[in-house]
């Protein structure tokens, strides 16, 4: 590897920790060639985030704090390590479909400071439906889920997917990662999840599908509502994605 790639993936890897989690990694270089490696190591970042959100929930269960307890807290935890960032995306993206609006209409109630009704009732239900869902899963679960949830922006931001805007982060990371990476990170989560539920290793596979299913169809709705993706569309993703897959993982 040459010193520029190098650099490169060094860029990449920091850029992916930093703009996905809180955790205190120092910020390098900010382009494109560096966006390409951090939205491709995406669930990479997911799977490290999933990891210490079962060690939580591992440790509250062996506190003994009662189940509901136990996954509130985990996903509390979840929206802290994430800065809240994909709860914001997910309301501000809600709020403009909800508005049945198209185009510039509807990218301007996505930047507004205030939430709606709409995305009010959205993360709402979202925090709720996470919790419930974290109560009857395991760690592996809980891994598979966020890295399936970080899988989402991956998928997003693939080349045919366009920016809605010149500017912003939806247009720094739109069509970075490669098809056919994209489709390579699709397989080596859904192959991994096969661990995800002892006993049943289709069910891992089956969520991260559904969740793939449901991301692409949100994705390729907002890029007709909205004429592609932006930052918000990203967490809006990433927030479908894993809760798509933990209400998958907790059927029994």
């Amino acid at each position: 590897m040459t010193d520029g790639r190098r650099a490169t993936a060094g860029a990449g890897v920091r850029l992916a920790v930093t703009t996905l989690t809180v955790l205190p990694i120092r910020g390098g270089r900010v382009d494109r060639a560096a966006a390409a490696v951090a939205m491709s190591l995406a669930p990479a970042v997911g799977a490290l985030l999933g990891l210490l959100l079962g060690g939580l929930l591992w440790l509250l269960r062996e506190a003994g704090a009662p189940g509901l307890v136990a996954g509130g807290v985990t996903v509390a935890a979840a929206a802290l390590l994430t800065r809240g960032m994909h709860l914001d995306g997910l309301a501000d993206t809600v709020d403009a479909l909800g508005s049945y609006r198209t185009g510039d209409a509807a990218l301007e109630i996505m930047k507004k400071p205030d939430i709606g009704p709409f995305g009010v009732a959205a993360v709402g239900l979202t925090l709720l439906v996470q919790a419930a869902a974290v109560t009857s899963v395991g760690v592996g679960a809980i891994v598979t889920a966020y890295a399936a949830g970080r899988l989402a922006i991956s998928l997003a931001c693939r080349r045919g997917v366009p920016a809605a805007r010149p500017g912003g982060l939806g247009a720094m990371v739109a069509q970075t990662v490669p098809v056919p990476v994209a489709a390579l990170l699709a397989i080596i989560v859904t192959v991994a999840a096969a661990a995800a539920v002892p006993g049943r290793p289709w069910q891992g596979p089956a969520a991260v599908a559904a969740s793939l299913l449901v991301v692409v169809t949100l994705v390729r709705h907002t890029v007709r509502r909205f004429g592609g993706i932006t930052g918000d569309v990203l967490g809006a993703a990433a927030e479908t994605g894993t809760t798509v897959a933990l209400v998958a993982l907790s059927l029994s």
